[in-house]
């Protein structure tokens, strides 16, 4: 067993190299650019937002209090006259990437500790490369692309950007698993 003490400097590097990573991934490559489209008649619905004071929060429409209402005749009728819709309302401003990078950054943290709980757990002091690397690859893999899928299977985000998502995983996972698989404490 190795403790998550003496993992420290693989969980910080490994946290730092995604981070990193995953800024290259979103400025520098273009592909997730498609990942969200625009909106007809947007000045429209914004002004509709507006007007009718909507708040931050994550929303669904048309929107049933308990699942017993969609058997209601009336309930049915708005399903599908549509659309049907999440919509995510952010506070108002311009959007500051302070916090979400920071939140990214202990995102990354929390994963690479939960990969070195794991990998300390079931890789021996002393193990090669490839023993480490395999385990903690596999846990990074589940930390970052695991729950990708149920944005699409739930929420009806494309399937496309999914992929891009897990593709994402991928990579950050294999940079993890290579960072623990250099450090891995002999």
């Amino acid at each position: 067993m190795v403790t998550l003490t003496a993992l420290w400097l693989p969980i910080l590097l490994s946290a730092v190299v995604v981070f990193f990573a995953s800024s290259i991934l979103h400025m520098v490559l273009t592909y997730h650019r498609s990942d969200y489209g625009s909106m007809p008649g947007e000045e429209n619905i914004l002004a509709a937002l507006r007007k009718e004071g909507a708040a931050p929060g994550h929303y669904y429409l048309p929107h049933c209090v308990d699942p017993k209402e969609m058997g209601k005749p009336e309930v049915k009728a708005k399903f599908e006259k549509g659309p049907i819709a999440f919509i995510t309302v952010l506070p108002t401003g311009v959007p500051s990437m302070a916090k979400p990078l920071i939140s990214w950054f202990i995102h990354c943290l929390v994963i690479t500790i939960f990969v070195a709980y794991l990998t300390g757990r079931t890789v021996p002091l002393g193990a090669d490369y490839l023993q480490a690397f395999r385990v903690a690859g596999t846990a990074a893999f589940l930390g970052y692309a695991g729950a990708s899928s149920s944005e699409s299977i739930w929420k009806g985000q494309p399937w496309s950007t999914t992929l891009k998502h897990i593709f994402d995983g991928l990579v950050f996972s294999l940079l993890t698993a290579g960072v623990f698989g250099w450090l891995w404490p002999s």
